[in-house]
């Protein structure tokens, strides 16, 4: 997806974040992140907002640790957050595509990286902030197809990723509204992702994009989608995948 089309969807995230949680309040159960109530949420999506706008805004080159969470609560909290995402998205708006900073996954260019990451950070949030209603509403489909390719590709291409089986396996996962189909190869080393239909799959996890990128970043239980294969490699998946921060 192109820079400026991902800053957009992060833009439109952020703001439906903001307007779930102040109809959910700040004292609802976050029910796809056990434990969290919204303020939660909202501090640490502000958080790791302006951390982020930082790096773009102030061009920092190595790494830097998060502020601590606000000691903030109610309207005083939800102003906040929209503050720091508004901060994020004028930084990434305004950065030049040359743009030379710190980043941790691959990609075309520091600028590439922050606008992807904030953005499917702030979809993936979004989701929860539903979950204090009802079930989240989906991720647009292209949006949702780029945040499952940087899922497998990139978050799970790194030497640290803890899903790991004994035998070889292969883990299909496949999209029925926007055609695109990845191959996950499994084995005791970290998992080798690839855009590829090529070969037999042990297991395949297929459905529109919106809803397949919920069941794999957790957000909704695997029978929101078609599972075809053995299921054992699709739990296993939902028992080590999870991306949490550190």
């Amino acid at each position: 997806m192109e820079t400026t089309e991902l800053i957009a969807h992060l833009n439109e995230e952020g703001r439906l974040l903001a307007g779930a949680a102040a109809a959910a309040g700040p004292d609802a159960a976050v029910p796809t992140c056990p434990g969290w109530r919204i303020g939660d949420l909202l501090r640490h999506t502000g958080m790791v907002h302006r951390w982020a706008a930082a790096f773009v805004a102030e061009r920092h080159t190595e790494y830097r640790p998060a502020a601590g969470d606000p000691d903030l609560d109610g309207a005083a909290l939800l102003d906040w957050f929209r503050e720091g995402h508004g901060l994020l998205v004028d930084a990434l708006s305004n950065a030049p595509d040359d743009l030379d900073c710190w980043t941790f996954l691959p990609a075309a260019s520091p600028l590439a990286f922050w606008a992807r990451r904030q953005t499917h950070e702030t979809a993936v949030h979004r989701a929860d902030a539903e979950s204090a209603l009802g079930e989240p509403g989906p991720v647009p489909q292209r949006l949702a197809a780029d945040g499952v390719d940087e899922l497998l590709c990139a978050f799970h291409g790194r030497r640290r990723s803890p899903v790991r089986t004994d035998a070889p396996k292969v883990l299909r996962v496949r999209t029925t509204d926007t055609g695109d189909v990845w191959t996950v190869r499994l084995s005791a080393e970290p998992p080798r992702a690839e855009r590829s239909s090529e070969g037999p799959a042990d297991c395949e996890l297929s459905g529109p994009a919106g809803r397949l990128h919920l069941v794999l970043w957790n957000r909704l239980p695997l029978t929101a989608v078609t599972l075809d294969g053995d299921a054992d490699i699709a739990r296993l998946w939902r028992e080590k995948s999870a991306i949490t921060w550190a």
